[in-house]
């Protein structure tokens, strides 16, 4: 093993807190929490229990008690007596560096990445009291996303657990390229350094530049989008070639790969191509569901997205025409498409693409998704099992259980009978350390 260099051995040494902030508080300070929850939902037995309690030990779960417990030895009891308790909630899609604005398509020219860094930390906090313990965060500006997750991680400040893909990958003048709109001189030619491609050599030289720079997930634009000053929402974008190359180095570094997608052909370019989840799928059709059972792949709805542009391509002047009309396509689909997804049995888990509408307001998401004729136990279940099982971290998230992590939220109320009652988060726990 080389030495590292100078700056490289400083950057390793800081990271190191943030890499074991988590994992080792078993071993170093061991302190012994308990939560008396009125009702608990056990979302692996898709299950509402009685009167429980959880026996935290340093950062994990030790015990789930039925009744109220007397724990010896615990420094803190914490009565949630009148609450529901559930699991820490996971949104399979946000950006957490922006937000919308009327003023977003010419902020970014006065803006500097430090300021989307700085505004970032807010969107974070917003997001955790939401009660939305960890993130996959599909898309920034130029990789500070990364910087907000070790920030976080290193107790700088408070957030959600990130999974970053940084800057999303995809073609010359496709969705993922910032320059659409601009004048030729401001332009340029943007390349695979920052997530353009153009064949399977740069889709390779993309992802391992995202290696390099730290991302934890890979995010594709097979299809035009909704909010780039383009005219298409739902045309194909990338070969099944490129797509396949990105999987397939994707896979090669441990990455799992999101593909936004609205068009049908989009879609199934992108399940033959191998991506674990396809993001919004507007307009997919009955052969992409096929597909997508066949070959596993998740759908991850974000029906408030679609909504909230719907509603503001009916403001004068908030969007540009062209965005516009766009997202006047997608509004009034996008919900009925998450129904039939469901009813055709393809995989769902919950994703809201936060940024597109206002950060904290993530939980909106449920109510449409029932709305859509998905059960709340389901709805909570996509949430929690079902987006730990995209991420890969099953072992660690996703329901309240022995050895995971003790990401814990409560609500007054039964959200199994109301589930607008997760807007209304009144205790927010990540890894053992309570967030007021």
């Amino acid at each position: 093993m080389r030495p590292l260099p100078i700056a490289a051995a400083v950057a390793f040494a800081l990271t190191l807190p943030a890499l074991g902030a988590e994992a080792d508080k078993l071993s170093t300070s061991a302190e012994i929490k308990t939560i008396h929850c009125g009702h608990l939902i056990d979302t692996e037995a898709g299950k509402l229990l009685g009167e429980s309690t959880i026996v935290i030990e340093g950062a994990r779960i030790r015990e789930v008690r039925s009744g109220k417990a007397d724990v010896a030895g615990a420094q803190q009891n914490i009565d949630l007596a009148t609450s529901t308790c559930l699991p820490g909630l996971i949104d399979s899609h946000t950006h957490l560096t922006g937000e919308t604005s009327p003023t977003g398509y010419t902020d970014q020219f006065r803006w500097n990445v430090a300021d989307y860094a700085i505004r970032s930390t807010v969107y974070a906090k917003r997001t955790l009291d939401a009660g939305f313990t960890t993130v996959r965060n599909l898309g920034d500006n130029d990789g500070e996303s990364i910087a907000l997750r070790n920030a976080i991680n290193a107790g700088i400040v408070p957030g959600p657990r990130i999974f970053t893909a940084a800057q999303a990958i995809g073609s010359t003048g496709g969705h993922a390229d910032g320059t659409d709109g601009y004048r030729k001189d401001l332009a340029g030619d943007p390349g695979p350094k920052v997530g353009i491609i153009n064949g399977v050599d740069d889709a390779w030289k993309a992802v391992r530049q995202h290696y390099k720079d730290g991302a934890d997930v890979i995010k594709i634009m097979p299809s035009g989008g909704v909010l780039d000053e383009s005219s298409s929402v739902d045309n194909a974008q990338m070969t099944i070639e490129e797509i396949k190359a990105v999987v397939a180095a994707a896979h090669d570094y441990g990455f799992i790969v999101a593909a936004h997608a609205h068009g049908a052909e989009a879609i199934r370019r992108a399940v033959i191509g191998g991506v674990d989840s396809i993001e919004h799928g507007t307009f997919m059709n009955d052969e992409d569901m096929k597909l997508m059972k066949e070959h596993g792949t998740w759908y991850v709805p974000t029906i408030i997205a679609g909504k909230y542009v719907e509603e503001k391509a009916n403001v004068p002047g908030y969007y540009p025409p062209q965005v516009a009309a766009k997202a006047k396509q997608v509004g009034p689909i996008i919900q009925a498409t998450a129904g039939k997804a469901y009813k055709a049995g393809v995989k769902i888990a919950f994703g809201t693409d936060a940024a597109v509408y206002p950060h904290g307001e993530n939980a909106k998401e449920f109510k449409y998704m029932v709305e859509a004729g998905m059960p709340p136990m389901f709805v909570i279940q996509a949430a929690t099992t079902h987006a730990a099982q995209l991420l890969k971290k099953e072992k660690d998230l996703g329901s309240l259980a022995p050895g995971k992590f003790a990401d814990v939220i409560a609500v007054e109320g039964n959200p199994l009978d109301d589930v607008t009652l997760l807007q209304k988060v009144r205790f927010v726990m990540k890894a053992g350390e309570r967030y007021e």
